[in-house]
């Protein structure tokens, strides 16, 4: 892996630690700093078209169904599809107030296409599914 290939595997682990640092605060406007402003966001039952719906929606979130949660996040894969786009694999899931482990039935399996613009990589689109027992 080239010294290149290496920061940017850096800078897209970091957009997602300070991402899910940003969910423990509760804070949406801090979670949503490494979108593009065209970020789609796609979760069960949920489409949202861009970076404002994105943060509306976590907002609301936070004070309601997401208060005092955190988020649980191992990346899988880390694939660069050119020097400009990754797409990234992980296994997730949100620990609600109070819990210290996560059921087996909570995991989700996340997809994550990152581009990289101006030197800086954001997040372009977030897609999530359960994770299904064979």
């Amino acid at each position: 892996m080239t010294s290149t290939r290496i920061d940017d595997t850096q800078a897209i682990r970091q957009i997602l630690a300070d991402q899910y640092e940003a969910w423990a605060a509760g804070d949406a406007e801090r979670f949503v700093a490494d979108y593009d402003a065209e970020a789609t966001v796609i979760t069960p039952g949920i489409y949202r078209r861009n970076r404002d719906e994105v943060r509306d929606g976590m907002a609301a979130n936070f004070g309601g169904v997401f208060a005092k949660s955190t988020v649980t996040d191992e990346i899988q894969d880390i694939r660069f599809l050119g020097p400009d786009h990754a797409v990234v694999v992980s296994r997730a899931g949100i620990l609600f107030a109070g819990e210290t482990e996560l059921p087996a039935d909570r995991y989700v399996n996340a997809t994550w296409v990152l581009v990289k613009q101006d030197d800086r990589w954001s997040v372009a689109a977030y897609h999530n599914s359960p994770v299904v027992s064979n």
